[in-house]
């Protein structure tokens, strides 16, 4: 298709030549059910579902308010971003496209570091406790038994997403099939719990919502909650983005609330809030429901599994293990593409921004995230003495935060887009998009200053008993915050670092954009034309 002229963007400067070059090695593979299991292995994790149930009964509550409120709304955005700009990079053009390079290359390589460190620490971390305590009784594996189990975890997940994407887009179909098998099999399993011994009780006001309780599950729950943007990621790969990325958004966004809500509601269900741990809740609570099938619950609380309940128990393990790595490597197969965006884009060091003419995926990106990956489980297990407990929450909430706050670029960039670039077609508009974008990024900003600084706010009690994490105390609140904040700190500066590095690829050259088969003039700012492409981005006339 012959890219047109329209109207010009101050903050990016014209595409860089290394664009065009690089985007030719894509390869479209990706379809309306591929964004779909995509996107659900995207937003439905299992790692903090303990997390959010151990809150108790309101946690419940919290999480279908902001599924209408949040949830909602960000698929409205997303949507409309997706369809009008399905360029390859998704949430880093958008971003870049209506605040600039700068602004772009700080915001993707929040979003980008999240999902090493995520990897390495909490998903590997989930995984192995659901391999102890189905396989090895309880009991913690040797130092170097968790380095070969974890190492495996993070680099076969690291090879799905070195490899074509016809090839690894088929992790993400089975992790979204586990992910109902799972799910629906716990959800049925206690009911027939539920018949057989009877469930813990609620009373209405169980389910009330407190302050105390918005600080410390909102933070959460977004995290749960955000990732429509990541299939276009792959924009360029997709067979047709306009019609199919609102498609896959609406259906990912229903399912996903129930596969959400039942699980949580189902732990509460069985287990005292007490004994509902963010690491392990939603696995002992597989654990004790499936004794229905085979096994018991002893007087002091310990279970066990025998006959077919210890073979379904030792299945639910499997699919576990398999739902966590596929979030993982759905991530990673999207931030990855991001970042090597913005390496041949002119805001990362362009050695990054580099696609495999074999494969057609970013394999120096991944690499990279392996490398982190690993550094991040070792650093961490080290520091925290080898608890699993300490490096689960730890490394959750430093993902957290880095990836709420990656998220003030990405929101308020539906209103500015629309301004800058209004004829651009759009085949589905968002309602009210200032108004979105407006309560998003705030919903986004209050998290990210919970996160940073349980409780703080006009009346309430800084890291007081209500707010402060587990483990902490009141006066160790600015220890707590400079843990959080010199981290997050760090990635901004490095992210300010990638753009400097990518003023050479800046400089190098544009391509010179052909307008109905007529070269035009290459100036210093890009346009966009009817399909959200940048003027020079490499898609000239071409089959």
């Amino acid at each position: 298709m012959a890219v047109g002229l329209a109207k010009p963007d101050p903050g990016s400067g014209t595409a860089p030549a290394a664009a065009a070059e690089e985007r030719q090695k894509l390869r479209k593979h990706f379809s309306r059910f591929d964004i779909l299991f995509f996107l659900l292995c995207t937003i439905v994790g299992v790692d903090t579902i303990g997390t959010v149930a151990s809150s108790g009964a309101e946690a419940f509550t919290w999480l279908i308010i902001l599924a209408a409120v949040f949830f909602i709304p960000s698929a409205l955005l997303i949507a409309e971003l997706g369809a009008a700009f399905p360029d390859e990079g998704g949430p880093y053009i958008w971003t870049s496209r209506a605040f600039g390079r700068l602004a772009g290359a700080v915001n993707n390589f929040l979003y980008w570091v999240t999902n090493p460190v995520w990897m390495g620490g909490t998903l590997a971390v989930s995984a192995v406790t659901a391999f102890t305590t189905f396989f090895n009784d309880g009991k913690d594996l040797s130092t170097p038994a968790f380095y070969v189990f974890t190492l495996v975890f993070i680099w076969v997940g690291v090879l799905a997403a070195i490899l074509s994407f016809d090839v690894g887009k088929w992790i993400p179909t089975v992790g979204a099939w586990s992910r109902f098998v799972l799910l629906g099999f716990f959800t049925l399993t206690v009911a027939v719990y539920g018949i057989k011994h009877g469930l813990h009780g609620f009373g209405l006001g169980d389910f009330s919502p407190t302050y105390a309780g918005f600080v410390g599950l909102v933070p959460v729950l977004m995290f749960n909650y955000v990732g429509f943007e990541l299939p276009n990621t792959a924009g360029d790969e997709m067979t047709d983005a306009q019609k199919d990325v609102p498609y896959a958004i609406f259906r990912s966004a229903a399912l996903a609330v129930f596969l959400y809500g039942l699980p949580i509601l189902g732990i509460l269900l069985v287990l005292p809030t007490k004994a509902i741990t963010g690491l392990g809740g939603f696995i002992d609570a597989i654990r004790q429901v499936f004794t229905v099938y085979g096994g018991g619950v002893a007087a002091d609380g310990t279970v066990t599994l025998s006959g077919a309940g210890s073979v379904l128990g030792d299945l639910a393990a499997v699919l576990f293990i398999l739902t966590v790595l596929s979030s993982g490597v759905t991530w990673v197969m999207g931030s990855d593409r991001a970042l090597a965006v913005s390496g041949y884009d002119g805001a990362a060091p362009r050695g990054l921004g580099v696609i495999s003419a074999r494969f057609g995926t970013p394999v120096r990106v991944n690499i990279l995230t392996g490398v982190v990956s690993t550094g991040v489980l070792v650093l961490a297990h080290q520091l925290t003495d080898g608890s699993a407990a300490k490096l689960f929450g730890a490394v959750l909430g430093l993902a957290v935060s880095t990836t709420l706050v990656s998220y003030l670029g990405i929101f308020p960039a539906l209103p500015v887009l629309r301004r800058k670039y209004p004829d651009v077609p759009r085949p589905y508009k968002a309602p009210m998009p200032w108004t979105i974008a407006i309560v998003l990024t705030v919903l986004i900003a209050f998290a990210s200053v919970q996160l940073l600084a349980p409780g703080l706010g006009p009346g309430s009690d800084w890291f007081g008993p209500d707010f402060a994490p587990d483990g902490w105390s009141q006066g160790e609140r600015v220890k707590y915050l400079l843990t959080e904040a010199v981290p997050l700190t760090a990635f901004i500066l490095m992210g300010v670092l990638f753009w400097a590095l990518g003023a050479p690829t800046r400089a190098a050259g544009s391509v010179v954009p052909v307008h109905d088969g007529v070269p035009a003039a290459a100036g210093d700012e890009p346009a966009v034309d009817g399909h959200g492409h940048d003027e020079g981005d490499g898609q000239t006339e071409r089959e």
